[in-house]
């Protein structure tokens, strides 16, 4: 009989694990890109290479402006868009610590004391035993453990470290895209100066040209029509001065946002230096060594880590695991009773084994999920690397194509300033009419704004480049919260 029973709970166990729900047919398609297949030999090919060339973490003392050094500093102090950032990495690191700790062995003391009035009608605790009303005094201590036989909950974990490490970066990060703002900012600063200096120069040569008119009107050179166009061309000469005057104002209203000041500190900010931009040079193993330079390459590395350490845990739900839990303590129930005694004693002992066998779908549905998520992150990461590299290359040659036509645009500025001068001397002596200086005029102020706009955007893309190429992450060791060598 005892056999018989032996064979049939077999068979029952065996017809369990046969209907086992099971991971079999799932599995992540995502892999990363490998950073070498990437080519840029030819887009690069004239450009100076140089392991020297990647941005200090302060890079922005290079440019030679202590103003500039100083606004920076000052709003990696004051600016509240850090406190949110570094607040973001505290709950990623507390929810890490979370799941660590739910992996070690947990004990606990528990003591209480209830009061109640009692049924009379209690067959448990009789009346004529212990009266109508009792306390129930209790001293216990638990403890409990799971023993994570498969590591699910170690991978859990992991899991949520790496995000923590993903959210340390993503807080160091906005501390470069703020200095790197507050870099661009002070750029549109001194392009608001420059506006005005085009826009005084343009007023002084419009007033010229309109005094000249009057003069040759009164003397009966010039129509009154004439006049009237140059009067029309000195006042929209002022009007731009005008706008010229707004835009420095709201370029240091966009600095006090940046500094987390009042509007007033935008205005105690004065005209920016010349940014000594130096010369154009890359580092030479770009490809490779762009993926430990850039904050948001590391982050989304360590978000691909953090998705495999789900698909583990996720895996480990289909096993069977083991956990441990036991109590003891005193309990007993009466006004005079010491609860501390031999008889008042209690103790039990669970241990636990569970394996899931139908659940419906829930479990292999919770795997899908990480593998899509794994597959989603590595996309990411490719995506990031791919508009990584091309960024650099981009800003490479755009940087080029405006050094060139600066020197253009210069050339250009000095012949419309010289056929300015020649137009107005030919037209004070009554050789050519008022249309020759007014073109001359026109082009010398197109030339003249053009090239403000043309230096402003080599220093604003000098600038963006030095964030493409990290910003200063990785520039020592304290720069981040991880390397590329804690990525293994």
């Amino acid at each position: 009989m005892t056999s018989l029973k032996n064979t049939a709970l077999a068979t029952t166990l065996c017809l369990a694990l046969a209907g086992c729900v099971t991971p079999g047919g799932l599995h992540p398609t995502g892999a990363r890109i490998d950073p070498n297949s990437l080519r840029s030999e030819r887009s690069l090919a004239n450009v100076t290479l140089s392991p020297t060339a990647w941005p200090k973490k302060d890079w922005w003392i290079g440019f030679g402006d202590p103003q500039l050094s100083s606004l920076i500093d000052e709003a990696l102090k004051t600016n509240p868009s850090l406190d949110e950032a570094q607040a973001r990495a505290r709950q990623a690191e507390a929810a890490a610590d979370s799941l660590n700790a739910a992996r070690a062995p947990q004990a606990e003391l528990d003591a209480s004391v209830t009061g109640a009035r009692l049924s009379g009608k209690d067959p448990i605790y009789p009346s004529y035993a212990i009266g109508t009303f009792a306390w129930s005094k209790s001293v216990t201590a638990g403890f409990s453990w799971d023993l994570d036989l498969w590591g699910g909950k170690r991978a859990a974990w992991e899991a949520a470290l790496g995000r923590s490490h993903a959210a340390e970066l993503d807080a160091y990060a906005a501390r470069i895209e703020l200095s790197v703002n507050v870099a661009r900012a002070y750029v549109s600063l001194g392009y608001a100066f420059t506006q005005q200096d085009v826009a005084e120069r343009e007023q002084q040569r419009t007033s010229q040209y309109l005094a000249l008119t009057r003069r040759l009107v009164a003397g009966g050179l010039g129509t009154p029509q004439q006049e009237a166009l140059a009067d029309s061309e000195a006042a929209s000469a002022e009007q731009q001065k005008a706008q010229a005057d707004r835009a420095i104002i709201a370029a240091q209203t966009s600095l006090s946002v940046l500094l987390g000041q009042g509007p007033d500190r935008g205005l105690s900010i004065g005209r920016p230096g010349s940014l000594d931009l130096g010369q154009l040079a890359l580092p030479d193993a770009l490809p490779v060594d762009l993926i430990g330079r850039r904050t948001d390459l590391v982050a989304a590395r360590w978000r691909v880590e953090a998705a495999a350490r789900d698909i583990k845990a996720a895996r480990t739900q289909f096993l069977p695991n083991i956990s441990l839990s036991a109590m003891a303590g005193f309990v007993a129930v009466g006004g005079s009773t010491n609860v501390f005694q031999l008889p008042a004693r209690t103790y039990a002992v669970a241990p636990a084994l569970s394996l899931p066998i139908f659940d419906g779908g829930r479990l292999r549905a919770n795997l899908a999920a990480a593998n899509a998520g794994y597959d989603e992150a590595v996309a990411r990461y490719n995506t990031l690397l791919i508009g990584a590299l091309n960024q650099v290359s981009d800003l490479v040659s755009a940087l080029a194509s405006v050094r060139t036509q600066i020197a253009l645009e210069k050339r250009a500025e000095v012949d419309a300033r010289k056929s300015w001068q020649d137009a107005m001397a030919g037209y004070k002596g009554g050789v050519n009419g008022p249309l020759t200086p007014l073109i001359s005029r026109q082009q010398l102020l197109l030339a003249e704004q053009q090239l403000a706009a043309l230096e402003s955007q080599q220093a604003d893309l000098s600038i963006r480049l030095i964030d493409a190429l990290g910003g200063g992450y990785g520039a020592d060791a304290s720069s981040g919260a991880m390397n590329q060598n804690t990525m293994r």
